[in-house]
């Protein structure tokens, strides 16, 4: 008896340490795991693009900063909006490449389609006065926090 398993003609067995079978906790659900099989079909492009667009969100003393990294689009190609008065939405579309009827392609892994993230900022931030720019591929939103206004603190003498 051999105590190294063959790997010809093994059975697959979930419980046999020696398997071949990689066990993916998420086969089936609706994403792309690492270990699994394709997106399923019947989910859009553009539905699988709201969670891939990935926006750092920091807060400073002076305000709220917003950066996401956007390769290969242009300012006119992304929107920053205001909606509902405190809802900070930022939008935009990258459009595939065109294809040519000769080209073969062996694989598409840059994103395409739309993206759009959506963020309810506090009571404290200066929503007219957000501010936008885009810098080699980076959006980065500003929006500034109003001024906490320490108490007045008055001392009291206290007799006796």
């Amino acid at each position: 008896m051999s105590l190294v398993p063959s790997v010809f003609g093994r059975r697959s067995n979930v419980f046999d340490p020696f398997s071949l079978d990689v066990w993916d906790p998420f086969k089936d659900w609706p994403f792309n795991s690492a270990l699994s099989a394709p997106v399923r079909s019947d989910l859009s492009n553009e539905t699988s693009q709201f969670a891939a667009t990935r926006i750092d969100w920091k807060e400073t003393p002076e305000g709220h900063v917003f950066k996401a990294d956007l390769p290969g689009l242009k300012k006119e190609e992304v929107k920053v909006e205001v909606e509902e008065g405190n809802i900070l939405q930022i939008s935009g579309e990258r459009s595939r490449d065109k294809e040519e009827k000769n080209d073969t392609w062996h694989r598409i892994e840059r994103s395409s389609g739309k993206f759009l993230r959506r963020f309810r900022m506090p009571e404290n931030a200066k929503m007219d006065q957000i501010k936008a720019s885009m810098e080699n591929g980076v959006l980065t939103v500003t929006v500034p926090k109003e001024e906490v206004k320490k108490p007045d603190v008055k001392a009291i003498e206290i007799s006796g």
